[in-house]
């Protein structure tokens, strides 16, 4: 589709718009981008004339966004933070012969990918590697990634997903819990504390039920949004946790986290490879799918 370059903003001009929106003022904003209070005062009008509305108000000795710069600001903060991540990709792998940029889970990320991702840039010494955190699906249209490491069902839109490896879950807790609240036998957890993942409430309860016990008061106790402040939350003696094995190998080998009880069990989700619409045959993704299989197996 042809861009008209009538429609196509100059970068300068939305960056005037949002640090004038960020302190309130064209003056502040003139001294953040060591331009004159005129330059941005004009910068700003001429946005305004190319969208038709007003973006700012003038209030006493402030500027305050209008509602059509309200929801004008996200879009423009979206656009300059992609600006930037592409010309810092662009410089990063300048000298490189491939690069290749994965979206995965955050503590699958952390600690599971990275410790292992040596061996494989010692296999491609000549490929950058791009890694962020996304916990959810997203557009591959509008975030450039080539893959995506995905916890659920394999389901993304526009792109193929791969099986990668089912979940196993484990009781842990800290040797300082398990001294003070020794563990033999189901019962002895019930009282808990426990330790839930904000994102899968569910987990105890199910495990419980697994367990042939009654999963009702499953729910009790503090919650955290990633693995990783769970796990920190478990070694810290804060309670029994619910986490899966490959999460905990070090803890484990460190003694600082054990497995309760010989109760594990396999969630109904499991980890999955998505690939977006055309990029199916990139030989670097190829071969990092290759990779993170055999490294899963």
């Amino acid at each position: 589709m042809k861009l008209s370059r009538r429609l196509v903003p100059d970068v300068t001009t939305l960056q005037a718009f949002e640090c004038a929106a960020r302190h309130g003022s064209f003056t502040q904003a003139a001294a953040e981008l060591n331009l004159t209070q005129s330059a941005v005062s004009r910068q700003i009008k001429d946005l305004e004339n190319q969208l038709g509305v007003l973006l700012f108000e003038r209030v006493r000795q402030r500027v305050i966004l209008s509602e059509a710069g309200q929801k004008f600001l996200p879009e423009v903060r979206r656009l300059l933070n992609q600006t930037e991540e592409l010309m810092v990709r662009a410089m990063a792998s300048a000298r490189a012969d491939s690069t290749l940029s994965i979206a995965s889970l955050p503590t699958f990320g952390s600690r599971w990918l990275v410790p292992r991702l040596p061996d494989f840039l010692r296999h491609h010494p000549d490929t950058v590697v791009n890694i962020a955190s996304r916990s959810a699906p997203f557009d591959f249209d509008e975030q450039n990634f080539d893959i995506a490491i995905h916890y659920g069902q394999p389901v993304w839109a526009h792109a193929t997903c791969s099986y990668l490896c089912s979940e196993i879950i484990v009781p842990a807790a800290s040797p300082k819990l398990l001294a003070a609240k020794p563990v033999s036998t189901l019962e002895d957890i019930v009282g808990g504390p426990l330790l839930h993942l904000a994102t899968r409430p569910k987990l105890w309860a199910q495990w419980f039920e697994a367990n042939g016990m009654d999963g009702r008061g499953a729910y009790r106790g503090n919650r955290f949004d990633q693995f990783s402040m769970v796990i920190e939350a478990a070694t810290a003696g804060l309670g029994f946790a619910l986490l899966p094995r490959y999460l905990i190998e070090q803890e484990l080998a460190a003694g600082t986290l054990r497995i309760v009880l010989d109760r594990p069990m396999q969630t109904e989700n499991s980890y999955y490879l998505a690939v977006p619409e055309g990029k199916l045959e990139n030989p670097i993704s190829l071969a990092f799918r290759e990779w993170i299989t055999e490294q899963v197996g």
